[in-house]
C-alpha cells in the first residue's frame, strides 16, 4: 500500500517545459518569470508571482545570448500570448542575484530552526557521529580546515567532501546572522535537502563552473551530500 502510495505522488509530480530549449522538467527545476501588470518581466524564483507565468530550464549565458537576439522576447510573448512584454536587457543578472538570495535566505531559515551548525569542533563531532546530512565549506576556507571536516564526514558515513559554496565567509556569516562561518553543516535531512535544491539550481543558472576555486564534488552527482532517503 505504501509503495503504490509514493508511485502516485512521483506520478504526479508537477511538470512545466522551458520556453527556450522546449525540455520538460520538474517545476522545482526550472525558473518560473512572471510579467508585471505594466508589462515587465521579472524572475519569480520562489514561484509566487499572481499571473500567467513562463518557465526556463537554461544557463544565464543561454538566457542572455536568447534575450539579445530577441529570441527570449518572442517565446515570452507566446507563452503571455500579448506582444506588450518588456524584456530588461540584465534579466540574466536579476535572476541570478534572485537565486544567490534565494540560497542564502534558505541557509538563514534553515539556522533559525536549529537545522545547521557551524564552528570546527560542533561540525566535526557531529560529522563523525553520523549526523551530518550536509556538509559545506565556503569560497576562502582554507584547505587544512576543509579536508578535516572532509575526513571526519566519512568517517561518519557521509560523503567524499563537502561542497565549495560559491561565496566567501563573510556573505555566509551574514546570511546566518553568525560570526566568522567558514564551515557549515545541515543536521537534519529534510533541511539538508532544501539547501541542496537551491544551491543547484543557482548553479546550473550561472553554469557548471564548480565554484571560484574549481574542484568541488557537482551537485546532483550524489558525492556532495549523504543519502537523504536514510534516517
Amino acid at each position: 500500500m505504501r509503495a503504490r502510495s509514493n508511485d502516485q505522488l512521483e506520478a504526479h509530480v508537477p511538470e512545466r517545459t522551458c520556453i527556450l530549449s522546449r525540455r520538460t522538467a520538474p517545476k522545482e527545476e526550472l525558473i518560473r518569470l512572471a510579467l508585471s501588470p505594466d508589462g515587465e518581466v521579472a524572475p519569480d524564483v520562489r514561484a509566487r508571482a499572481p499571473g500567467r507565468g513562463a518557465w526556463v530550464g537554461v544557463t544565464r549565458a543561454e538566457l542572455d545570448t536568447a534575450n539579445a537576439k530577441g529570441k527570449l522576447k518572442a517565446a515570452l510573448q507566446r507563452a503571455f500570448k500579448t506582444s506588450d512584454v518588456k524584456v530588461p536587457t540584465d534579466l540574466g543578472e536579476r535572476t541570478e542575484a534572485a537565486l544567490r538570495q534565494y540560497t542564502l535566505d534558505r541557509l538563514g531559515m534553515e539556522a533559525r530552526s536549529g537545522n545547521l551548525v557551524n564552528g570546527t569542533d560542533r561540525i566535526e563531532n557531529a560529522a563523525r557521529s553520523g549526523k551530518v546530512a550536509m556538509l559545506i565549506h565556503a569560497a576562502d576556507a582554507g584547505e587544512d580546515g576543509s579536508k578535516k571536516l572532509d575526513q571526519a564526514w566519512r568517517v561518519g558515513g557521509g560523503g567524499p567532501q563537502g561542497v565549495i559554496f560559491p561565496l566567501p565567509r563573510t556573505i555566509l556569516s551574514m546570511a546566518l546572522g553568525r560570526e566568522n562561518v567558514v564551515h557549515v553543516a545541515l543536521t537534519d535531512p529534510a533541511a539538508a535537502s532544501r539547501v541542496h535544491h537551491a544551491l543547484k539550481r543557482w548553479r546550473a543558472f550561472t553554469g557548471p563552473d564548480r565554484g571560484p576555486e574549481g574542484g568541488e564534488p557537482a551537485l546532483g552527482d550524489g558525492s556532495a551530500e549523504k543519502d537523504l532517503t536514510k534516517e
